[in-house]
């Protein structure tokens, strides 16, 4: 494994929110991040939050995804020296610190706090943080971009052979389909 749970929650989070709450395409269709009451439904799947997130976190949840977005298309396009900045420019907005905490019954964990601690900040900041760790320990080829046409969505690649090219199965399965029709035409049957 290459994260250890704490991180890969941080990383999934990233990806869960970049997918959710930027525009683009997915999976072979535009796609537009859902506003309002549906921007706070689409955090809550997200993150598994609860029933009290409110619109104002939501919005700045969202204005995260963006940045965040503009790191993992800096990396897959091997732009490292334009995520760092990116990134470096979220962890001092959200005032990233590390902190241990435990819960009841558990080891103690490093978690990463936003200076004020609010929900949006506080998942702002891990995010942030998750990325950076990635980028700064060796594991910046594991963020990417779909390579299926027409989807632009993000992944973490916890793969063992670092092989991952696609966000989804869906995805993959799309591209898999088109390369064989191209093939079942191109032998004319």
């Amino acid at each position: 494994m290459l994260f250890d749970s704490h991180m890969r929650t941080l990383l999934d989070a990233s990806v869960a929110l970049v997918n959710a709450l930027t525009d683009g395409q997915a999976r072979g269709r535009d796609y537009l991040a859902p506003e309002g009451a549906e921007r706070v439904g689409a955090v809550r799947a997200a993150l598994s939050a609860g029933a009290d997130l409110r619109l104002d976190e939501a919005n700045r949840l969202a204005d995260t995804a963006r940045a965040l977005r503009t790191v993992f298309e800096a990396v897959a396009a091997d732009r490292l020296d334009d995520a760092a900045p990116a990134l470096n420019a979220l962890l001092r907005e959200t005032g990233a610190r590390p902190q241990l905490d435990r819960a009841p019954g558990e080891p103690w964990q490093v978690h990463f706090h936003g200076a004020d601690d609010s929900y949006a900040v506080g998942w702002s900041a891990g995010c942030a943080t998750g990325l950076a760790m990635a980028l700064g320990g060796d594991y910046a080829g594991r963020l990417g971009l779909c390579a299926a046409p027409r989807c632009d969505r993000v992944y973490v690649d916890v793969s063992r052979n670092a092989g991952r090219q696609f966000c989804s199965t869906a995805c993959q399965n799309r591209v898999k389909a088109a390369a064989f029709r191209a093939r079942q035409a191109g032998d004319g049957t």
